[in-house]
């Protein structure tokens, strides 16, 4: 996991370009599009911003200076109702990550339309940028997603700071890629056994999940992104990093491969088990655009 800065810093300091100051403008035939789009009115969710922040090197706050459409010949691949823009930016703070190579902003950014066919109405606005260095291209970024442009407030930039700070903590849980096997196993008593619930992570380090039954009561699960497993773990709260790496990663469904329960009445409780966790977890609520 990349270190980030949790400080802001001036702008004299941490200044840097997305593209290259020299050489890209609106007739740079060179430059290689990046999109971005506005936030949903909504505001982003917990899952939009770990999203982005989980995968950008630098988050950078910086305020619109200017926008100029490129022309449709060369703005190709551009989904209908958008368009692709020049935009020049002054960098406002660097909120994460770490890259100085001068004040101005500039890059190309796909935004959709209005009605009348216009772009946000976002010059002078500040806006946060999720980046990276663009590949082969030394001293120019890029956004990491087609919508990795969010617009600032005060309140979004207070909850991102949030999900850095989980990002960055020693402990925090690693980002599961699926189920590679669940099996349940019945206890000796009538009613009693235990679901175990093992997740593949991106590292290859240990996660599961364990859905307990007790005789008399209701079955009750808890995670742990760590080889031990504390019998008193509960469900991860909603809007935690922790719940975020579950709800955003699990499949819907138990898929019949990774359950290797020894009977079809086995299979069946493993699978009731994982719908039980599913339904905890609810919607991952992403409500960035595609």
């Amino acid at each position: 996991m990349r270190q980030r800065s949790s400080l802001a810093a001036t702008p004299a300091a941490v200044a840097f370009a997305l593209v290259a100051a020299s050489g890209l403008g609106p007739s740079a035939a060179s430059a290689q599009p990046v999109a971005a789009a506005a936030v949903p009115a909504a505001g982003p969710s917990y899952a939009d911003l770990a999203d982005l922040a989980d995968s950008a090197p630098l988050v950078v706050r910086a305020q619109l200076r200017g926008l100029t459409a490129l022309e449709p010949e060369r703005a190709r691949g551009v989904r209908a109702g958008w368009a692709r823009y020049y935009v020049v930016a002054r960098t406002r703070a660097l909120i994460a990550g770490g890259s100085a190579q001068g004040e101005s902003l500039r890059f190309l950014a796909d935004l959709p339309l209005d009605a009348r066919g216009k772009p946000p109405r976002l010059k002078g606005k500040d806006v946060l940028l999720f980046a990276r260095e663009a590949p082969g291209r030394p001293g120019e970024l890029q956004l990491v997603a087609p919508d990795a442009l969010l617009v600032w407030d005060p309140a979004v930039e207070a909850r991102l700071r949030g999900v850095l700070q989980e990002l960055n903590a020693a402990e925090r849980p690693a980002r599961v890629t699926g189920v590679r096997e669940a099996i349940f196993v019945p206890g000796t008593l009538a009613g009693e056994g235990e679901t175990q619930i093992f997740l593949s992570t991106h590292d290859g380090t240990a996660a599961s999940i364990t859905v307990s039954h007790k005789p008399g009561s209701e079955p009750h699960w808890g995670v742990s992104f760590s080889e031990v497993f504390d019998p008193a773990a509960r469900p991860p709260a909603r809007d935690t990093l922790a719940w975020y790496r579950l709800a955003c990663a699990l499949p819907r469904q138990l898929a019949p491969r990774v359950n290797v329960s020894a009977t079809i009445a086995d299979q069946r409780q493993a699978a009731v088990d994982y719908a039980l966790v599913r339904k905890d977890l609810g919607d991952c609520g992403r409500l960035r655009g595609s």
